[in-house]
């Protein structure tokens, strides 16, 4: 997800994306310990976008 794409979601969008990519990721934990991974990298991409989401559900809530 871009981060111009994350800045123009609502509140209640930018939750549900949260518990879509925290699912991925423990999919992708699975999968890392069964060797099943195709890509190891989508962890840390997936890391990263929770905490971009995070940060900006932050803002828009203190603002």
């Amino acid at each position: 997800m871009k981060k111009k794409d994350t800045k123009t979601l609502s509140k209640d969008e930018m939750k549900k994306n949260i518990d879509k990519l925290k699912k991925d990721l423990f999919n992708f934990r699975f999968q890392k310990v069964n060797s099943q991974i195709t890509n190891p990298a989508k962890i840390g991409e997936t890391k990263k976008a929770i905490a971009r989401l995070k940060t900006l559900l932050k803002d828009k809530i203190n603002a």
